[in-house]
């Protein structure tokens, strides 16, 4: 059973990235020492993006067996493979396209130029049967090892918006999101049950106009106004932030992390 969320305060954007990729290797190893593979699910953004170039560039990086690696995406924009603007492309730059991964673990979400084309919620679909193709014994989503997953100032998670559709989403593992705030209007993106599946669920933030969303979402604010409120893991749930993204944190909520 899931505690309450616990937070760790990073120095900075640098010290925060490279935390989180020591982190991430040894719950990586740790997955792979005790059932023989690790199932991640990556995040985009800036920060998805320096937690990953940090793991490239630490010696650490050697200790993950990469061939047995599942990787995941917690949300996608409905665009063509190779477009700068996805999380995979922006993920293969950072790291994948430099270690040795087992193309077939590496679970990209369809684009508008796969076997669906642009039928969105056809494509939603092809990904949910993925996951549930890899969960087996009737489950509708493996049992992440982590969920890394960054906020933006509205408070949002992946694709999932306040106010937006897709958070009263409780059957479907994922969904095709229209009409969302931010370019591109269309996405595919992980729903609640299937985020809160994760064993470990991280929340990634730096930068000053994260905090207020931050603060929000740690304060007792539902899931429809902050949906990153909504996201726990079953055993754990962290938030790892820089200083500037955590000045509207409660401070009872504050672990201490090296300076």
């Amino acid at each position: 059973m899931s505690r309450g969320p616990s937070v760790v305060v990073h120095r900075d954007k640098q010290l925060l990235a490279d935390a989180a990729a020591a982190r991430l290797v040894t719950a990586i190893v740790d997955a792979q020492a005790s059932r023989g593979e690790a199932d991640i699910v990556l995040t985009g953004g800036s920060m998805g993006s320096a937690i990953l170039a940090a793991l490239g560039a630490s010696g650490a990086r050697d200790a993950v067996d990469w061939r047995r690696l599942n990787l995941w995406w917690g949300d996608e924009r409905f665009l063509p493979a190779g477009d700068p603007d996805r999380n995979e492309t922006q993920a293969r730059e950072a790291l994948l396209d430099t270690v040795p991964l087992d193309p077939a673990r590496v679970h990209a979400i369809p684009g508008p130029d796969g076997a669906d084309g642009a039928d969105l919620d056809a494509a939603a679909a092809r990904y949910a049967g993925q996951l549930a193709a890899a969960a087996g014994s009737g489950r509708g989503v493996p049992a992440f090892d982590v969920v890394m997953l960054g906020v933006g100032p509205d408070a949002h998670v992946a694709s999932l918006f306040p106010e937006h559709a897709a958070l009263h989403e409780r059957e479907r593992s994922v969904v095709g999101v229209r009409g969302a705030p931010k370019p591109p209007p269309t996405r595919i993106s992980l729903t609640f049950p299937a985020l809160c599946a994760a064993r470990d669920v991280w929340f990634l933030v730096s930068g000053a106009d994260k905090a207020s969303a931050v603060g929000l979402a740690l304060s007792g604010a539902g899931e429809m106004q902050a949906p990153a409120a909504g996201v726990h893991g079953t055993r754990s749930t962290t938030w790892l932030l820089d200083r500037e993204a955590a000045t509207h944190v409660p401070k009872q909520l504050i672990r201490p992390a090296s300076p």
